[in-house]
């Protein structure tokens, strides 16, 4: 890797930008390097690092809108709202650990390019929901900005939404609009001990279709529920299947009781409070239950009522373990590591049980794995040309990020 621009400010952005344009160069687009090990390895001639585009230019909490630079470090963004009362409501995860790295080290541009919702975003969404405008510097070195600090209709290219999942591929964004949302006062979780994956499916989809507002559902298998941090969880000695209910105390708890009646006769329940309930969940979100280890990790989006089969199928297969989060259709696969990541085994399981409807994304592996297995799911030819053509209109020569969602 040749040389490094850091610039400091939009306009410093478009030189950089420009002189690699001149120069015929590449750019990987780096924030602060926390996730550099998602998706491809960037084949790039120089590095643009955004990381001194950092810092909050507007915070509205009135209005409950955002706005910062992508450089601005995830830890100080969630401080600033947990202290108004606020928060992201699609749950950001910080997978730093789940890649040998520290917890809590990853930028908000990273977050959001990146693409990926946190345990909530059964009721929530994802990143592409809150966002609700852009700044940034295209492939021909121009300025430009997209949406605004309002929810409203567009026409055209919806670029704050085409910014969340991109990787860096079309842009580089020196500026960020997001919606931010009251933070829930308190939250207390349902788990019920003891039952099987398909069982678990069951209980999870009866609670999400009820009235008590289940914001989360996720089950942990004995052997992945043992390694929790939560006493209350890893003390059981069985499997846990997690529902989470927020909100106010009074109706939290009514909720909870309505669960729990629901629920009675499939295993012991226990509640866990607010501190256990939000550990947990923490937990999930970051996939620290697979954290640590050589081991290559998957994650699957699935029907939620094909999770456990698809899971159990590749867990038994390759001899791996999974976590189900988002009510049986996010599948965490751990499995030994191997050359090809298991990547035939993998697509051609969720090929036979969920067809078009199933996504197989690798999260973690070696450099040289991810060098020649497809680590996102391969689109259909329909869907691999529109979105080229669309990446050639933001950056014809492919100046960004070339090969990290493609080869």
């Amino acid at each position: 890797m040749g040389q490094t621009w850091s610039p400091a400010d939009a306009d410093q952005t478009v030189e950089a930008v420009k002189d690699a344009l001149a120069g015929g160069r590449t750019l990987e687009l780096l924030g602060r390097g926390t996730r550099r090990a998602f998706g491809r390895p960037v084949a790039a001639d120089a590095v643009l690092d955004l990381s001194a585009l950092a810092g909050v230019v507007a915070y509205q909490p009135e209005e409950l809108i955002l706005v910062v630079r992508p450089g601005t470090p995830m830890a100080e963004i969630a401080q600033l709202l947990a202290a108004n009362g606020q928060c992201l409501a699609f749950e950001p995860p910080d997978f730093g650990p789940l890649w040998g790295l520290p917890a809590q080290g990853g930028s908000i541009g990273g977050a959001v390019m990146t693409g990926r919702g946190g345990p909530r975003r059964l009721t929530a969404g994802g990143p592409r929901d809150h966002s609700l405008g852009v700044k940034g510097v295209n492939g021909f070195g121009e300025a430009f900005a997209a949406g605004g600090r309002v929810v409203k209709n567009v026409t055209g290219f919806d670029l704050p939404k085409l910014t969340a999942g991109s990787f860096g591929t079309l842009f580089a964004v020196t500026e960020l609009t997001l919606k931010v949302l009251p933070a829930p006062p308190t939250s207390q979780t349902l788990s019920i001990g003891g039952l099987s994956d398909q069982a678990a499916m069951t209980a999870m989809a009866k609670a999400m279709g009820c009235p008590a507002q289940v914001s989360s559902a996720a089950h942990l298998p004995a052997d992945i529920a043992c390694g929790s941090a939560v006493p209350e969880v890893a003390g059981a000695g069985a499997s846990a299947t997690l529902l989470r209910v927020e909100g106010v105390k009074p109706s939290m708890s009514a909720r909870i009781a309505h669960l729990a009646d629901l629920l009675a006769g499939l295993g012991p329940l226990t509640v866990l409070d607010h501190e256990a309930s939000g550990a947990v969940w923490s937990e999930i979100a970051d996939a620290r239950l697979l954290a640590g280890g050589e081991t290559q990790v998957w994650k699957l989006s699935v029907p939620p009522t094909l999770g456990a089969e698809i899971g159990r199928s590749l867990a038994g297969d390759l001899g791996g373990r999974c976590v189900y989060d988002w009510a049986g259709g996010g599948v965490w696969l751990e499995a030994p590591a191997v050359p090809d990541a298991h990547a035939p085994q993998v697509r051609a399981v969720l090929a036979k049980v969920a067809g078009a409807d199933g996504h197989a994304t690798l999260m973690r592996a070696s450099q040289e794995v991810r060098a020649c297995t497809p680590p996102f799911q391969p689109p259909s030819p329909a869907v691999a040309a529109l979105s080229e053509r669309v990446r050639r209109q933001f950056d014809p020569q492919g100046i960004f990020n070339p090969g990290r969602m493609q080869p």
